[in-house]
């Protein structure tokens, strides 16, 4: 995978992301996006990531930033520390695709670049390397004061008396979100820690990773398990039958709970949301970039979260023991600590009943090169006839299709089905949405085995 950038940052294969293509980056973002003169610096726990993280430094520094190096910490604890500090950020990071691989995610003062941003950060590659000598401070608590943020404000007693399985496998945020749940007065068994990185993704979990999550709450009698994926602002929630709650679902009861008076979101999150009764309901195009924009058009007390769950908060929101100011970030910990005590003394899956009856799903193909992905959705876009085609191979056909975002066709009975490429891994993705859950592990089967067959013969 050659090195690609864009508004989820540079990613690429390990031995291509060289000190000097990172320092290409950093001298671009350094020129181009405003930073206020200084620079968090962040890593998650890829083998790679100590080096990158380096490289950054030492090109910032170059460039006479002052530099703040922040150490491992989960992505939001760093935009919050950059926040806090009044300057821009880099977080080390490949999210959920494997060690062999690895990125960087930029921040400005503002928060995530924006598609301007990204333009900008472009242009300006290929400048010569600085001979300044910026300065050089550590900031060792801005993980801790990110776990502050929710038990100063959620109460000490929040989770009493509940029992929570603790996945913490290589994320970086584990024992970040451990101390969250203690905080809170939760019981936590960790499982499965490892020292080797392993990449999970929260919203395409694969079948032996689901088998092991379910063993585990049976095994322990836990009430629910929680975990996140490598750089902790996706997460990941199974209930006390080890079923995995949606990102989504977690996105539309956290909205709920914090009092939100409007929700934006990607076109593949679950459209149950427009039945809960908010004021405004905004799609967009997926990832965080489109939603912050979103956010910002509407304004007043909006929140914002993806299919994969990550939440943003738009608005200073009311806690028991205080107010949470506004984190316009992905962010994992938030929604899983709120569907936790929004469950109250009942189960997770009550509360996830609770909502309205639809339920999505997502999965994909992996290694599906971008050369043969691309050219099939572009068709599918473009020629009805195509989706026709291939609608025809799940013994469907279209009643509407949305081209937001890759292609979501509509079928009669208000199925849908969603296919779109992934923007920085060799994945196919497809989205699945129907009435009942038996309903949508039929039509993601079956999707998955046509698109395959369609895509790679």
């Amino acid at each position: 995978m050659a090195p690609k950038f864009g508004t989820s940052g540079l990613r690429g294969l390990v031995v291509e992301l060289t000190p000097e293509l990172v320092a290409d980056h950093v001298r671009a973002f350094a020129s181009a996006c405003d930073h206020g003169g200084t620079l968090c610096v962040g890593q998650d726990l890829r083998p790679s990531s100590p080096r990158i993280a380096g490289d950054i430094i030492a090109a910032a520094r170059a460039e006479g930033l002052r530099v703040i190096d922040c150490g491992a910490l989960p992505t939001p604890a760093l935009a919050l520390a950059a926040q806090e500090a009044g300057a821009g950020a880099i977080m080390v990071t490949g999210s959920h695709i494997p060690a062999d691989r690895n990125g960087l995610k930029f921040y400005t003062r503002s928060g995530e670049i924006t598609k301007a941003d990204e333009a900008a950060i472009s242009a300006a590659l290929g400048r010569p390397a600085g001979s300044a000598e910026g300065a050089l401070a550590q900031d060792a608590q801005a993980a801790a004061r990110f776990v502050a943020r929710y038990t100063g404000t959620l109460g000490s007693t929040a989770l009493a008396g509940k029992r929570i399985g603790l996945y913490s496998h290589s994320a970086v945020g584990r024992d970040d979100l451990r101390a969250m749940l203690e905080g809170l007065g939760a019981e936590v068994l960790e499982l499965g820690r490892s020292e080797h990185f392993i990449p999970v993704d929260t919203e395409a979990v694969d079948p032996d990773t689901r088998a092991q999550i379910k063993a585990w709450v049976t095994e322990h009698g836990l009430d629910a398990l929680v975990s996140t994926d490598g750089d902790s602002d996706r997460p990941l929630l199974a209930d006390e039958t080890g079923t995995i709650v949606p990102g989504d679902i977690m996105g539309q009861i956290t909205a709920e709970a914090l009092g939100a008076e409007a929700v934006v979101t990607p076109i593949s999150s679950n459209s149950g949301v427009t039945r809960k009764g908010f004021g405004r309901v905004l799609t967009t195009r997926i990832g965080s970039p489109f939603v912050i924009a979103g956010m910002e058009d509407l304004g007043g007390k909006v929140v914002g979260y993806e299919a994969n769950g990550g939440f943003l908060l738009g608005f200073e929101a009311a806690g028991p023991d205080g107010s949470l100011a506004p984190l316009p970030t992905r962010d994992c910990m938030l929604p899983l600590i709120t569907v936790l005590i929004a469950a109250g003394e009942g189960t997770v899956s009550a509360r996830v009943a609770a909502e309205p009856p639809v339920v999505t799903m997502a999965d994909r193909l992996q290694e599906v090169p971008q050369e043969a992905s691309q050219p099939f959705v572009v068709k599918l876009r473009e020629n009805a006839g195509a989706r026709a085609e291939f609608l025809s191979r799940l013994g469907a056909e279209e009643a509407g299709c949305d081209l937001t975002d890759g292609v979501r066709m509509t079928l009669p009975d208000g199925r849908i089905v969603h296919v779109r490429p992934s923007g920085n891994a060799p994945e196919l993705r497809l989205y699945v949405e129907a009435e009942d859950r038996a309903g949508a592990e039929a039509l993601m089967e079956r999707g998955l085995v046509e698109l395959r067959s369609a895509v790679l013969g």
